[in-house]
């Protein structure tokens, strides 16, 4: 009996040959960051179902675990043969240091040792995406991708792409080697990336990657998710979590909810459509570590939204609405993501 056909099509991410699924998994929380790491078989049993299903862009970096997110899906590939049918997307440029701190850094010698690194964990030979994962303030931008370009001319990476990294940074790293994509926060209750970063990827091709698109899982569960979390869940110490800001934030989840329901369909996949309704060139990576919920969201590529719609449910989470910001001010953004001029920097080390 044949195989059933995909349940997610493919698209085009940027305009330099990268195709992906246009529906991805984040595989972060399988690992790292969102409590403790979660049972190996049952992380490889969902990613082999992922790819089963048409999920073919998988998302990870180094930072997870940190390491050990890597060599899941490392494993999860080699278990199920699956290399060939899908896209592999990994990241750099956060690491930690001896005293249990981590830091930025986007030297050309640590990008060559991270891309290294991550290709033995992963069990690869070549990564289809490779990401810099946060912008190192202290090197020109032209440095780290000099050497990423170099990668790409030595078979290791095929594809560059930025994370969090602002739009002048954007501009000056395409001009060194095209930019395939840009990954970014982007969902119903953060949209301030539409007002520079998102033009200006689509003004130079480069495909947008939207992580956390269902605000790291507040449109999935609403208010009482908090109450779910393990103690070491790094969304407990967010600012829209925090309670006074919560209580206000539970109201847009009461809107979306009766949406949801007059359409047929749940909270998050009504958040999930409208990011999908953002364009073919926007790829959105919602995370989970449940099949079921894995199912739900590829559903969500179902959910039509009209105009009006989609309308309707940005006013429920306008800036002025939306209690609290994404992080908290000390961590690196594309806000804070500008790079010293080359000249200078040039002068400085000669």
């Amino acid at each position: 009996m044949a195989s059933p056909p995909p349940l997610v099509r493919l698209i085009k991410l940027g305009s330099q040959g990268l195709e992906v699924s246009a529906q991805g998994l984040g595989c972060m929380g399988m690992s790292s960051f969102y409590g403790p790491p979660k049972a190996e078989a049952d992380m490889i049993a969902l990613i082999h179902h992922a790819v089963r299903s048409g999920v073919t862009f998988l998302d990870t970096s180094d930072i997870y675990g940190p390491f050990t997110n890597e060599v899941l899906v490392g494993k999860a590939l080699r278990e199920g043969g699956l290399r060939g049918q899908m896209q592999l997307a990994t990241k750099f440029g956060i690491r930690h240091l001896e005293d249990g701190s981590r830091e930025i850094c986007g030297s050309a010698a640590y990008v060559r040792a991270a891309c290294e690194a991550s290709l033995r964990r992963l069990g690869v030979g070549c990564i289809d995406l490779y990401y810099q994962h946060r912008i190192d303030t202290r090197v020109p931008i032209e440095v780290t991708m000099g050497e990423l370009k170099k990668l790409v001319e030595e078979g290791k990476i095929k594809y560059i792409g930025l994370s969090e990294a602002s739009a002048s940074t954007i501009r000056r790293a395409h001009a060194v080697h095209p930019i395939t994509a840009v990954q970014i926060e982007w969902s119903l209750w953060t949209r301030d990336v539409e007002e520079d970063i998102v033009p200006t990827c689509r003004g130079l091709g480069i495909g947008i990657v939207a992580y956390s698109p269902l605000g790291r899982g507040f449109f999935s569960y609403g208010p009482s998710m908090i109450n779910k979390l393990a103690d070491q869940d790094f969304r407990k110490s967010l600012p829209r979590f925090q309670p006074g800001n919560l209580d206000q934030n539970s109201r847009i989840f009461e809107r979306i909810s009766e949406m949801a329901a007059s359409k047929g369909c749940t909270p998050s996949q009504l958040a999930l459509a409208w990011v999908h309704h953002q364009g073919d060139d926007v790829c959105p990576i919602p995370g989970t570590t449940k099949i079921e919920n894995l199912d739900q969201n590829i559903a969500a590529l179902s959910v039509k939204l009209a105009p009006q719609e989609m309308a309707e449910l940005e006013s429920f989470a306008t800036a002025d609405v939306v209690m609290g910001d994404r992080y908290h001010p000390s961590m690196p953004t594309w806000k804070c993501s500008e790079t010293p001029p080359l000249s200078s920097w040039i002068a400085e080390h000669d």
